[in-house]
């Protein structure tokens, strides 16, 4: 049985976006974002009476929540967003927005909400001569993005694996990816955004924020690099450029990816893997990590990501992308293997392989023959390895033979280039994690629904038992990751740390983010389950 990290993993918290406006040089043919030149459509009012608004409705990542808007609109510029939400406002209409759809929990599907705005359809990607940085639409995925920025101009931006996963939520929450430790998170390389917001009068407006020191609007730019989606106005735009990028040469002002990948799938299989194989193998991989996870290693060019699946996976595997250009490329990956795998009797099975950068930067074209279209996940970031006592809470969990189908604790690599930023630099204030943790189930059937939560809630809260059930910020843990939104953490029946679930995801970053919910949207319009507070 295979396990998806794309179903319990996949995506971000897809609910924010950005807006168009500058003239933009467009890509190369090859890369061409969608409507260079041409006149948006005008945007579709989808009633239910339509037979388009099942498939607009139904499209989130989690099937667990489904929208029950009055109706989507479909938008297409910053122009019929800031039409839209003046008339919401004078209507008193709540309103969501929508676009990768890859949200885990119901901050977009969710009842309370009268409008469903969709920006899926804003995908152009261009070069910007005027800002001298690339423009994203938000409701371009991943996978969009780092095609058209490869194939253009040999560049792109360090974000996750998942294809199909919006741009929108994605980085606005902090993205990471296989290329974060040699460069950083998405954020580190956000220049700018382009946002529709709503003044205290109810009139939407457009802005373009930046940070540039002068900007009037840098602190707008610095709550979108890591704030979360759905807290500030709808972003239609991203602006990507590096610090430090000179010139106006667009071929230099991102990160270029190696132009091949070693990639390994390094399986254990479960037959044989007793609690002591178990618990070798998870603290292997954790000193391997505390050892080569310093801003200055070879190894930052290596990404994996150690799945610790459920029993009935019948494996457990360990995931591997590497820059395959680097001297002794394949005796690194090989030293890095045995490493994980030594004292272990279980034995060590990858499956190896060098390839394009482009075709192995994502996890393409992967089915789940299961049909697991529900799911919850959690996640924390790990600054030490797990102690004696958790690694056997998440054996005893995952071995649980009341509890099997697909899930997993997830222990992906982190460090390097990411802890090299200060924690107030951008909104993102965990700068020295040695792993991102997350924790996910899926399943197909609503009758199975309480039995998978409660599984992964026991095991979160178990696992963080020390500290009140949540990875409390200490020398061990700091805190949860925005883009894996948990209404767990603001639940006193699950948090009991006595911490607050802002500071939970924000640690001293929160008031910060506060005064900017403030000054940008005063009437707190855009608003969700975890979504910024205004202050008090």
């Amino acid at each position: 049985m295979d396990v998806s990290r794309r179903r319990i993993l996949g995506g971000a918290a897809a609910v924010g976006v950005t807006a168009a406006g500058l003239t933009a040089q467009a890509a190369p043919a090859a890369a061409a974002g969608r409507r260079s030149g041409r006149a948006a459509p005008a945007g579709a009012v989808v009633r239910p009476d339509d037979p388009r608004y099942a498939e607009l409705v139904t499209r989130g990542y989690n099937r667990r929540f489904t929208a029950s808007p009055e109706f989507v609109q479909m938008v297409y510029s910053a122009a019929q967003i800031e039409e839209a939400l003046t008339s919401a406002v004078r209507a008193k209409k709540r309103v969501t927005v929508r676009s990768g759809g890859h949200c885990f929990e119901g901050l977009v599907d969710d009842p309370r909400f009268q409008v469903l705005l969709d920006i899926s359809q804003m995908k152009e990607i261009a070069y910007d001569p005027k800002l001298n940085a690339f423009s994203v639409e938000a409701g371009a995925t991943v996978y969009e993005m780092y095609r058209a920025l490869y194939l253009g101009w040999g560049v792109t931006v360090p974000g996750g694996v998942c294809p199909d996963v919006g741009v929108g939520g994605h980085v606005m929450g902090g993205g990471y990816g296989p290329l974060s430790r040699q460069y950083g998170l998405t954020v580190d390389h956000l220049y700018g955004v382009e946002i529709v917001v709503v003044g205290k009068d109810g009139r939407a407006r457009t802005l373009v924020a930046t940070r540039e020191a002068n900007d009037p609007h840098r602190e707008l730019w610095w709550a979108h690099t890591g704030g979360g989606g759905g807290n500030f106005g709808i972003v239609t735009k991203y602006f990507f450029r590096s610090p430090g990028a000179t010139g106006n040469d667009p071929t230099k002002l991102l990160p270029r990816p190696p132009a091949k990948l070693l990639c390994s799938w390094v399986n254990w299989s479960w037959e044989g893997m007793t609690e002591a194989n178990f618990t070798r193998l998870v603290k292997n991989h954790a000193a391997w990590h505390q050892a080569n996870s310093g801003a200055d290693s070879v190894y930052a060019g290596l990404h994996s990501s150690l799945h610790l699946n459920r029993k009935a996976a019948q494996s457990i595997f360990l995931e591997i992308r590497l820059d395959a250009t680097l001297p002794n490329a394949r005796k690194l990956l090989d030293d890095y293997i045995a490493a994980v795998s030594e004292g272990v009797s279980v034995p060590a099975v990858p499956s190896t392989w060098e390839g394009l950068w482009l075709e192995n930067s994502v996890d393409l074209g992967w089915v789940d023959p299961t049909g697991s279209d529900r799911g919850r996940n959690k996640g924390a970031h790990m600054r030490k390895p797990f102690n004696d006592a958790q690694i056997k809470t998440i054996y005893q969990a995952v071995t649980d033979p009341g509890n099997q189908g697909q899930g997993k604790v997830y222990i992906a690599a982190y460090g390097c280039a990411i802890n090299t930023v200060r924690p107030d630099a951008t909104a993102v204030a965990q700068r020295d994690s040695l792993f991102k943790i997350a924790l996910g189930a899926a399943w197909a059937d609503p009758k199975e629904d309480a039995q998978h939560v409660g599984w992964l809630q026991r095991l979160f809260r178990d696992l963080y038992a020390e500290t009140g059930g949540m990875p409390v910020s200490n020398a061990s843990q700091d805190g949860g990751y925005i883009n894996y939104p948990d209404p767990d953490f603001k639940d006193p029946a699950w948090n009991t740390s006595g911490v607050p679930w802002s500071t939970l995801y924000y640690k001293g970053n929160y008031p910060r983010l506060q005064r900017v919910k403030a000054a940008y949207d005063p009437r707190n319009f855009f608003e969700h389950q975890l979504s910024i507070e205004p202050p008090a």
